[in-house]
């Protein structure tokens, strides 16, 4: 079975600008910065980020979405080297509350639509 095969909502390539912030186990924050958007779908997102951000941290982002900016709660699944010096970072979405999720949806659905 593939990567691909395991997921349960397609990734659709976008490149968004985003601001990350990362905490430690003590609710810390440890680091910020911005980045971009890779792929994104309704449970998680791929970053293309300056630093490698260890597996399960915790991170919040502020997504610009077309006219809108949502902020979730994530946790990295991983985090690789990319190009140019930059770190490809898979995040699961966690505890996304339903406003930000309706605006995610509406993001997802209308990029769909574009493609069609």
């Amino acid at each position: 079975m593939t990567e691909k095969d395991k997921r349960n909502y397609p990734r659709l390539n976008s490149l968004n600008l985003i601001s990350y912030y990362v905490y430690n186990q003590d609710d810390t924050m440890i680091n910020q910065g911005m980045g971009r958007t890779l792929n994104i779908s309704a449970s998680g997102i791929l970053l293309e980020i300056h630093i490698s951000i260890e597996k399960e941290q915790i991170v919040t982002l502020d997504i610009g979405l077309e006219e809108d900016i949502v902020n979730v709660r994530g946790k990295a699944i991983y985090s690789k080297k990319g190009k140019d010096n930059m770190f490809e970072t898979g995040i699961a979405f966690i505890n996304i509350d339903d406003y930000q999720k309706k605006i995610l949806d509406r993001f997802i659905e209308d990029f769909e639509n574009q493609k069609q």
